[in-house]
């Protein structure tokens, strides 16, 4: 495998951007939304809803606020849907200009995430699409194993 051409980059966005960003596609910044933002920028991996309401301060917000929060914020391209092993949606915050395609190995004990810098390159894209006929080709791949800590 080789360096995907796609940015990889774990630069933490300052809070005042990510609400000047979401402000461009919603009405407001109401206090959960920044809440939901300040908890996914302080995480470097992709955090289930439940997670996130979780880390809300007490009386913040209701579950279904989350989740139409996260619907929103997907909409507006600032985070990132996952799908693991469990079936539980995950959410990560994309930086602005980028596409938000990454890889995660992710331990199939903990359910502990860790971002893969490695990608498959285009040429593979490239010869797998030619080989079947498509075109516009892209991929989604996560590796599931057992992480240091769980092994034993």
């Amino acid at each position: 495998m080789k360096t995907c051409s796609h940015q990889h980059t774990h630069k933490r966005q300052e809070l005042p951007a990510l609400t000047d960003r979401l402000r461009r596609h919603a009405r407001k910044i109401t206090g959960p939304r920044a809440a939901i933002l300040e908890i996914l920028r302080q995480h470097p991996h992709p955090l289930t809803t439940k997670e996130i309401f979780s880390e809300m301060p007490r009386g913040e917000c209701d579950l279904a606020t989350v989740y139409r929060s996260m619907h929103l914020l997907e909409k507006a391209g600032m985070v990132k849907r996952f799908h693991f092993y469990d079936g539980a949606a995950r959410f990560e915050l994309v930086e602005e200009g980028s596409d938000g395609h990454y890889h995660h190995l992710v331990c199939i004990r903990c359910s502990g995430v860790v971002k893969v810098e490695e990608c498959f390159s285009a040429e593979i894209e490239k010869k797998i699409a030619a080989k079947n006929g498509f075109k516009a080709v892209t991929h989604k791949l996560e590796f599931f194993g057992v992480c240091p800590n769980c092994q034993g």
